[in-house]
């Protein structure tokens, strides 16, 4: 089978159901592949709590029906807009409610190859289909880029795996874990296997955690003023990382540095509670780890020159994503070497189109270029928006 469109959306998280909703509104032709929210059901620990309040972690749609908050209340979920944290469990149900309102039509089928041909783009499915598209949105979220530490990305897999791999924390029962990282991927997990039953223990390079602080519900007029509560926290600073239009006209060393060092690890407010009994060892980075009498053993040192060893049966890398366009293997290598990058980042346009004409990146792909609102759903507004106007 071969078939055209106008445009194809690869991925269907927060972003390609967004995009997909606002182009069916405009009804712009395009066909969208991808499991919805599969990211979220199989890749976050069970019982996560989000990092983002409730009004932050909606998904988007021209016509504002779409809302958590909405869906919440249909359903007798229990919701608050701050102060109350959203279940991931929640949000996968509300992303599948939401795809099946406004994106009918999704597909469930995975992209396995894309390359240029003289009518645009051309797709391969895992089904055997081929089709062509004359544009292409790269929604692939974080799934191609969990970062493993050179150091410990030699262990067998036994021993070592990515935060990325786990949704299911009861299979460490019993056993000692260490966690590598010192952000909210960490700390969830973390505290989520010391409530499984595992013997976890955190390792992070920083000399402190830091977390989100608890959001105030009722504040005082002055303080809305002070502090201005944005999709991505509270303060005029954040306020202006949520334009993605002005962080694209920085220049580009400013956009680079602000995505590297604004926003950086930080832990959700409500897991706190859960960490409190959970060995820590910050400072700590790992120089060298060795599989030793059917154990892992990680040697870790400090700024002071301390170094120590510690032993577990499996150690989980919470050490974050990296944007790196060769690990986007659905993309044909020559394809990819076409694609301008900065720091692992593509060079994007207005319209968040590649140097490849008609080739689109969003959501975590598209930072570099529009600010670290592309890590977060509240990110998916501005693009679904942005990409409308363009197709049509």
């Amino acid at each position: 089978m071969h078939s055209t469109t106008h445009v194809a959306i690869v991925g269907a998280g927060p972003y390609g159901l967004s995009i997909g909703a606002y182009l069916r509104h405009s009804q712009i032709r395009f066909r969208a592949f991808g499991r919805p929210m599969q990211n979220w059901e199989q890749h976050m620990p069970k019982g996560m709590p989000l990092k983002s309040e409730g009004f932050a972690s909606t998904l988007y749609a021209p016509d504002q029906a779409s809302t958590l908050k909405q869906y919440c209340r249909k359903r007798g979920i229990n919701y608050q807009d701050c102060g109350l944290p959203v279940a991931v469990e929640t949000l996968v149900g509300y992303g599948r409610a939401f795809q099946s309102t406004y994106v009918p039509d999704l597909e469930p089928h995975d992209v396995d190859f894309i390359d240029r041909d003289s009518g645009g783009f051309l797709l391969r499915l895992s089904n055997g289909e081929t089709l062509t598209a004359q544009r292409v949105v790269m929604a692939v979220g974080i799934t191609p880029f969990p970062h493993i530490p050179i150091t410990l990305n030699k262990l067998p897999p036994k021993y070592v795996s990515h935060s990325y791999d786990h949704h299911d924390l009861g299979q460490f029962r019993d056993q000692d874990v260490l966690v590598i990282g010192g952000g909210a991927s960490a700390l969830d997990v973390a505290g989520l296997l010391a409530a499984a039953g595992a013997k976890s223990q955190l390792i992070a390079r920083r000399s402190t955690i830091n977390w989100c602080p608890p959001p105030e519900v009722n504040r005082p007029l002055w303080r809305r003023l002070q502090q201005p509560r944005t999709r991505l926290g509270a303060g005029w600073k954040l306020r202006a990382l949520e334009s993605p239009t002005l962080f694209h006209h920085l220049p580009e060393q400013t956009r680079h540095r602000i995505v590297r060092t604004w926003l950086g690890p930080m832990g959700g407010w409500s897991m706190k509670p859960l960490l409190d009994g959970v060995p820590q060892k910050l400072g700590y980075t790992p120089h060298d780890a060795w599989v030793d009498a059917n154990k892992v053993a990680v040697r870790i040192g400090n700024a002071e020159g301390h170094q120590c060893e510690v032993r577990a049966d499996h150690i989980i890398a919470a050490t974050g994503y990296r944007v790196d366009l060769t690990r986007v293997t659905m993309l044909n290598e020559a394809l990819r070497s076409r694609i301008a990058a900065v720091d692992g980042f593509p060079v994007l346009t207005r319209q968040f189109e590649s140097s490849v004409p008609g080739l689109h990146f969003v959501g975590l792909a598209a930072a570099g270029s529009f600010g670290p609102a592309m890590r977060f759903m509240a990110g998916s507004e501005y693009t679904a928006r942005t990409l409308a106007r363009a197709f049509a």
